[in-house]
This record gives C-alpha cells, sequence and structure tokens, in this order.
C-alpha cells in the first residue's frame, strides 16, 4: 500500500512544502493538497517547489475541476510541472465542491467532468484533443504521463470514474462504503471493456494518532462535514430512501442545517455538529498505531491501493512522524 499526504495551501507555502519534505523522509510517496482558490493559496504554484525540495514524491490537487481553469491551461500546468521534475503530477479532479460554490457557481456537471477527463490527460501527454469544438495539441509535450483520478461518490459518478479515470478517490474510510462504491466502480470498468484491475483505488481520510479519542474525534470531525455537502447533493438527487444510495452514507445528515465555507477542512468547524462519534469513527482512522494499522489492512483487504492522510489537526507533525515509525513500515 501507498500512503499520500494532503494538506490546505494555507500560507505561508514554506509550512506546506516543510511537512511535504517531512512526509517523505516518513515514507508518503503522495503529496496532495485542496484546490480551491478562494480559500487556500494556489497549489500549482507550490507544487513547484514541492518536487524542488523531494526526490520520489508525486504531488496533485485532491481535487480540481474543470470550472476553475481552462482545460488547456489545466493539462499545460501539470506537463509543465511533469517537464520540469520527471513525470511526478497525478490529476485528482470532481466536480468541484468548495471551489466552485464560494465563487457562486454550481459544481460542474458529470458530463462536462467525464469530457474534461479525456482532454486534459491528452493534451498534458502530447495528443491533440478538442477544446469547445476547436483541435487543439501543446507542441512541446513530448514524453508527458499524466495518470487522472477521479474523486466520486454518488453511483453516476462511481461509473463515470470506472469508464474513464486511470484511479478512483473515496473520500471517506468506512469499510461498508469502501466496499460497496470499489465494486461499483469495477463494475462500471468491466462493462467499458476495461481492466478493473488498473485503476488505482485511493481512500483518503483524516487520520490521528493517540489515545484520547474525545479529542481526536474533535478535531476531526469537520470531515463529516465536508463528507456531508457531497451526501447532501445525492439525497437532493436521489431521495432520502433511494436504493441507489446507501443509508450508511445518507443517514447521518439528517441533522444537518446548511454549511459555511469560511470553515471548510478545519477543526472546530461550527457547520459540523451535525457529524455523530459514530461517523468520526467510520470515516476516519483514530486511536493508537495499531488500530491504524488494523484498520489500513481491512482496506488493503477490499483493494485499496493508497491511503491519502488528511492532516488538518494540532497534530500534524506527530501524526506524519507516527505513521513513519509504527504505521508505514507494516506495508512495506
Amino acid at each position: 500500500m501507498d500512503f499520500g499526504l494532503v494538506l490546505q495551501t494555507d500560507p505561508p507555502a514554506s509550512q506546506v512544502v516543510s511537512l511535504m519534505k517531512r512526509g517523505e523522509r516518513n515514507g508518503f510517496r503522495y503529496g496532495w493538497t485542496f484546490d480551491s482558490a478562494v480559500l487556500w493559496q494556489e497549489p500549482f504554484v507550490i507544487y513547484s517547489q514541492i518536487l524542488a525540495n523531494t526526490q520520489r514524491m508525486h504531488v496533485g490537487p485532491m481535487v480540481t475541476n474543470p470550472g476553475t481553469r481552462t482545460w488547456e491551461v489545466t493539462a499545460s500546468t501539470f506537463a509543465t510541472l511533469n517537464d520540469m521534475y520527471g513525470n511526478r503530477t497525478v490529476c485528482g479532479i470532481g466536480r468541484g465542491d468548495s471551489a466552485m460554490r464560494v465563487a457562486g457557481r454550481a459544481p460542474n456537471t458529470l458530463a462536462r467532468l467525464g469530457e474534461a477527463i479525456d482532454v486534459i490527460r491528452d493534451l498534458a501527454e502530447g495528443r491533440e484533443a478538442q477544446v469547445d469544438g476547436n483541435p487543439i495539441r501543446i507542441p512541446w509535450i513530448t514524453d508527458g504521463k499524466l495518470p487522472v483520478w477521479m474523486a466520486a461518490y454518488g453511483p453516476k459518478a462511481l461509473a463515470l470514474a470506472g469508464q474513464k479515470a486511470d484511479g478512483f478517490i473515496l473520500q471517506l474510510a468506512d469499510l461498508y462504503l469502501t466496499e460497496w462504491m470499489v465494486k461499483a466502480v469495477r463494475q462500471a470498468a468491466v462493462e467499458a471493456g476495461r481492466d478493473p484491475d488498473a485503476i488505482t483505488i485511493c481512500v483518503a481520510a483524516p487520520a490521528y494518532v493517540g489515545d484520547d479519542l474525545a479529542h481526536a474525534r474533535d478535531q476531526c470531525r469537520w470531515f463529516g462535514g465536508m463528507v456531508g455537502n457531497h451526501v447532501a447533493d445525492l439525497v437532493s438527487r436521489y431521495g432520502e430512501h433511494s436504493s441507489m444510495v446507501p443509508e450508511e452514507l445518507t443517514e447521518y445528515i439528517k441533522s444537518r442545517h446548511g454549511y459555511d465555507y469560511s470553515h471548510h477542512g478545519r477543526a472546530g468547524n461550527p457547520s459540523t455538529d451535525f457529524v455523530p462519534d459514530e461517523i468520526v469513527d467510520r470515516f476516519c482512522l483514530l486511536g493508537p498505531a495499531e488500530a491504524h494499522i488494523e484498520k489500513l489492512r481491512a482496506l488493503q483487504a477490499l483493494g485499496v491501493d493508497q491511503f491519502a492522510l488528511y492532516d488538518m489537526h494540532d497534530a500534524r507533525e506527530a501524526t506524519i512522524d507516527a505513521y513513519g515509525s509504527d504505521v508505514i513500515p507494516s506495508f512495506r
């Protein structure tokens, strides 16, 4: 199993770079960041410094979207980083939650997302693609490589990931839901004539190593609120008790009353008081290192190839170091 480190690009950017360097020293092979231009600093600028200050780490957004930047700009940015640092980027992409909504726009449609996946990958790897009806090729790209991993929860999005993406990003670590969603992605891949085992499966969730479970839950409760934004979209689309979406995912948002993006992804987010302890325990990895290893082995048995650790709490360095000393070696 690979391990990734997920950070917000809060200033100063030097601290983000420093944490990624610490992550690589501790065995993390992937460095991910949020991508929401209003809420945080521009990640692609910071990626250049992360790549310059690491030797093996691959970097990318978790996740970008097809609406914030034009597709040729996104492709050229990835390709430039790859040309400078040797094909060490991954394009994590989704419909767009905070990046679009904070700017007053609706998330992208799945149809637009599916088209963008193909176009961005083709352009970044030097092939011609149609952009707004015009054939475009970036002529200076000669040996580009850009895996595109798609974030998804709902049945139509899971099917799209199986049909088009090189990897699937699931932003929660619940065992039942992971099994259900991985099966859906792989089944869609089979139906599309693709090799289901060729799709990389990445589970992303907060992790907090320590014995004080009450404190760890409070530090990670924000994640249930973030996931709840996507779940609310699913409930709106499919209904409260739809057979299309498991109630294990939708039940907990019944007491949800709106969401304030000014606290997005932060410990102590007041918009997440509806998230019960049970959901925090199911969606996150908490407790001593042994508990993390046990849950990660269960996720690995379900086909998970990478665990990406959201590190947004009051023990960021300690968690990185604990994974490096006690968790990651168990999977090498």
